[in-house]
């Protein structure tokens, strides 16, 4: 996705804006110093430079990264993701934002993020596949089922997963399913997972309406940034509730109907043409522009830093549902909240995901699978309570949902902390 401004002289550095973010909760609830400075850095990073054979017979260095932010409250869990522009400090910014995002849930994980900087769109399935394998070999000495359980995230996928899951296995000698989430359900994937994020995004918002006494579905319009698992998911379950979607966008840019639009039927245009724009009986728009338009409801649903000082006085949404990782800034968090736009934070509104990939993980574990209409129904239950519990919060603090979400966060991980104490 194109970001909102590139050249803005406000900090787009995620791992700073993940820092500020921390500092302020840090700063209501009168965190320990000591605690402050071990929750401000990863417990353990470590990058990997590995060699994989391309199809021409070419040899490719490729650098990638895990980080494990931290594992007081359990095993460490998170995504690996696939892409050009990735790096250290975004992967270290993701693995923070982890760790909150399982505590507000109150999942017994700790934060941990992955990546390789490469461009899957130009890899063949092979090269993708021998890229995989090989950078499971080099963090295997971190990762496992009881210490860091992997999961999808930006261009990795069941498959990928499944090769993850396989390199893992062969090295230790049998079937390890529980070492991945949101693998395929031929080898102990589970029920739900491919749309979990989407559908917890979907539950918060649903919470937010009804907080705001906005109307009926059908009077709600949203526009969606990104189509992918988490933008398409959200599109789809919100067209099914009546919601009006009025835009959605790829990262080659997006499409435009005041009137809303058949999600079904763009998402199969989207399958055929890899493109949404082109979609019959709409306008051409941008990632920037579509983020302006005037709706109820925006998610910004594709990469960081989209909404920033330069157009967050130009939102007009009432509600923000980040169902990405990091897409507001500090300074565009303050302005929004001053407009009064009730902005549900990423680690909160995105949590379904890791939610449901620990039901996968119990699920492994047990050798004993759950119904999609179980797992549903548990992950709707989990997202009501963490809103109820982050707007309370809110509530008492006198604050948004962003800081309320991060002292509930913060406090939860700083007590386990505490609690087991310091070894030695």
């Amino acid at each position: 996705m194109e970001s909102a401004n590139k050249e803005s002289p406000e900090e787009l550095n995620p791992y700073q804006i993940a820092l500020q973010q921390l500092n302020r909760a840090a700063e209501i609830i009168h965190l320990d110093d000591g605690i402050h400075k071990m929750l401000k850095l990863p417990k353990r990073e470590l990058t990997v430079n590995f060699p994989v054979k391309m199809d021409d017979g070419s040899i490719k260095v490729f650098t990638g990264y895990r980080v494990q932010h931290n594992m007081a409250r359990g095993p460490a869990k998170g995504g690996v993701r696939y892409h050009p522009e990735t790096s250290l400090d975004e992967v270290k910014a993701l693995a923070m934002w982890m760790t909150w995002k399982c505590a507000v849930a109150r999942i017994p994980y700790g934060g941990a993020k992955g990546g390789v900087i490469c461009d899957p769109k130009i890899l063949s399935k092979h090269e993708l596949e021998r890229l995989t394998r090989r950078y499971i070999t080099e963090i295997s000495v971190i990762i496992g089922p009881k210490s860091d359980i992997q999961a999808p995230d930006v261009y990795t996928d069941p498959q990928i997963m499944a090769w993850m899951m396989d390199t893992y296995s062969m090295h230790v000698g049998y079937s390890i399913p529980d070492v991945v989430t949101g693998k395929p359900l031929s080898i102990g994937g589970s029920e739900g997972r491919f749309e979990a994020t989407g559908r917890g995004c979907v539950a918060v918002i649903n919470e937010a309406v009804k907080l705001l006494k906005i109307g009926s579905s059908d009077q709600i319009t949203v526009a969606i940034q990104g189509i992918g698992n988490v933008g398409g998911t959200t599109a789809k379950l919100l067209h099914s509730m009546n919601y009006k979607i009025i835009a959605i966008s790829d990262s080659k840019g997006g499409i435009y109907n005041p009137y809303g639009l058949d999600i079904p039927a763009v998402l199969e245009y989207k399958r055929k043409n890899d493109v949404v724009e082109g979609f019959p009986g709409t306008e051409p728009v941008t990632n920037a522009e579509l983020l302006e338009l005037d709706c109820t409801v925006l998610v910004p649903a594709a990469l960081q830093t989209q909404i920033t000082v330069n157009n967050a006085d130009k939102i007009k949404a009432k509600i923000v549902a980040e169902g990405a990782n990091g897409p507001t800034t500090p300074v565009a968090d303050k302005i929004l909240t001053e407009k009064g736009i009730l902005v549900i934070p990423d680690i909160l509104a995105n949590s379904g995901g890791v939610t449901v990939s620990y039901f996968e993980w119990v699920q492994d574990i047990q050798s004993f699978f759950w119904s999609e209409n179980e797992v549903n129904k548990r992950l709707e239950n989990i997202m009501g309570r963490s809103f109820d519990e982050v707007l309370s919060t809110a509530k008492k603090y006198n604050t948004d949902m962003r800081t309320s979400a991060y002292i509930l966060a913060v406090s939860r991980v700083a007590e386990a902390t505490l609690v087991r104490g310091i070894y030695p």
